[in-house]
């Protein structure tokens, strides 16, 4: 009873802070706002502090199927107690992809299986789905720090599998996997860059635009002092 009652609590709280301006700003960036109330992450976030590690919330939160309690669950959730089959569950309801990207970043980057699911994800088909797997190559790239480089390699070789992808929500975050991954270290900005060269010999315009934009990153002198540091 705990949580239902937080629930409600917590969707009174989301419906007293809808917000047309922010509706209308998240439709002009692509975001679906079907079941949106437009409230901003800092409210999410502070409303997230008070119920953090509550598991059972948050699968309460997600069953709504609204777009603020969703982002609320990944928030609230305790990565400790996720499993394989709520990812896939969450990932094949994402509609929106600021959804996906707020779902790994808070969630799913921080389960013990988050490396495993990252290269099974990008096989899939589905636009958001597929972005849910390099959105957590990604965010691992950027916040598993004491990781071996061993372990994102893997990742290069999904990229450039799919960078011929189309689909503008795909290869941005193809694009992101690999900047972020190749400023790991010296030798994954080699590696990246070696990879982004073989994306140029594809016959895609989307590989084009991934390379191009990877090579003028990686080769930054400002990127590569961060990066030697």
């Amino acid at each position: 009873m705990k949580e239902k009652e937080s629930l409600a609590l917590i969707i009174t709280e989301l419906k007293g802070h809808i917000n047309t301006k922010n509706l209308k700003g998240m439709a002009r960036f692509g975001i679906n706002t079907e079941k949106a109330f437009g409230v901003n992450m800092p409210l999410l976030r502070e409303i997230a502090k008070r119920h953090k590690h509550n598991h059972q919330l948050a699968l309460l939160l997600w069953e709504t199927n609204l777009h603020e309690a969703r982002i609320l669950a990944s928030l609230v959730d305790n990565p400790n107690l996720v499993t394989e089959d709520q990812v896939e569950t969450w990932v094949n309801e994402f509609n929106s992809w600021d959804l996906c990207d707020q779902c790994c970043a808070n969630l799913f980057e921080d389960t013990s299986f988050a490396y495993e699911k990252a290269v099974e994800l990008s096989y899939r088909t589905e636009e958001y789905t597929k972005r849910a797997g390099f959105v957590l190559m990604a965010r691992l790239a950027i916040s598993d720090k004491k990781a071996d480089d061993i372990k994102f390699e893997p990742f290069l070789q999904r990229m450039l599998d799919e960078a011929k992808d189309e689909r503008n929500f795909v290869k941005k975050a193809v694009n992101w996997a690999l900047r972020q991954t190749g400023k790991r270290s010296m030798n994954m900005k080699n590696a990246a860059i070696l990879i982004a060269k073989e994306m140029l010999y594809l016959d895609s315009k989307a590989a084009k635009w991934i390379a191009n934009d990877a090579i003028r990153e990686l080769t930054n002198p400002n990127i590569i002092k961060n990066i030697k540091r």
